[in-house]
């Protein structure tokens, strides 16, 4: 079989672009709320959690706005629920790699599952919803996220340099400026977050980097590894 035909074969390199062709329908979408809510309501009155629900009140649509709230609660539900499970199969990854202790790596006998892992995870969940203000959290997650993008866009151009003939199924385009444009974007919407949250996520750093250089560096067998699984960049 040639190689064009392998290439055509390989699901690999359809995930990039389906991950990019959503993404582009989420946008349009997003910008199309915006400008029907926008039309709706002034402006000034979205800055709430439940800017949808608002706007229908303010035109007296109360029935839809309970509806629309009632699905809202039950997407953001399976959503975080799914979030909250994936967190702990990470835990069991890097117990695996040596970045955790072993004890986080225990997969439950009957239901082979990381039984410790999904247990810590929700209590901690649970004890943050029940205490912590939903502005901060938001915010906190906010420049987390943002800034998990900024260290992916680095890792690209750095890989680029340091293993240009990795084997890569998919390969970004316009290497090192979208990285950097991306980079860009990210650092400028994080300095428009507040004060108080650079110092949580400082905090939130510490501790990591703590737990890290403590035990992680000492511990890590993915160091050792020689290869590795393929990466894209």
């Amino acid at each position: 079989m040639s190689t064009a035909a392998e290439e055509a074969k390989n699901p690999q390199r359809d995930i990039p672009t389906g991950i990019i062709a959503s993404l582009i329908v989420c946008t349009i979408l997003y910008i199309a709320i915006a400008l029907v809510l926008t039309g709706i309501i002034p402006w000034d009155q979205l800055n709430v959690p439940d800017p949808l629900a608002v706007a229908l009140q303010y035109i007296h649509a109360d029935s839809a706005a309970g509806i629309l709230a009632l699905g809202a609660v039950a997407a953001m539900t399976s959503v975080l629920l799914v979030f909250q499970l994936g967190q702990a199969r990470i835990f069991m990854s890097m117990a695996r790699d040596g970045l955790l202790p072993p004890w986080a790596a225990r997969v439950h006998p009957r239901f082979k599952t990381p039984h410790i892992t999904t247990i810590l995870t929700g209590i901690f969940v649970a004890v943050s919803a029940a205490f912590a203000p939903i502005g901060w959290v938001l915010e906190l997650t906010n420049i987390g996220t943002l800034f998990a993008f900024v260290l992916v866009a680095l890792g690209i151009i750095v890989l680029r340099r340091a293993e240009p003939d990795r084997p890569r199924p998919f390969r970004t385009p316009l290497v090192p400026w979208l990285p950097l444009v991306s980079i860009a974007f990210c650092l400028y919407l994080m300095l428009n977050l507040p004060p108080l949250t650079w110092l949580r996520f400082g905090l939130w750093m510490a501790i990591g980097g703590t737990i890290y250089f403590l035990y992680s560096l000492r511990h890590s067998r993915v160091r050792g590894r020689a290869g590795g699984t393929e990466l894209g960049a």
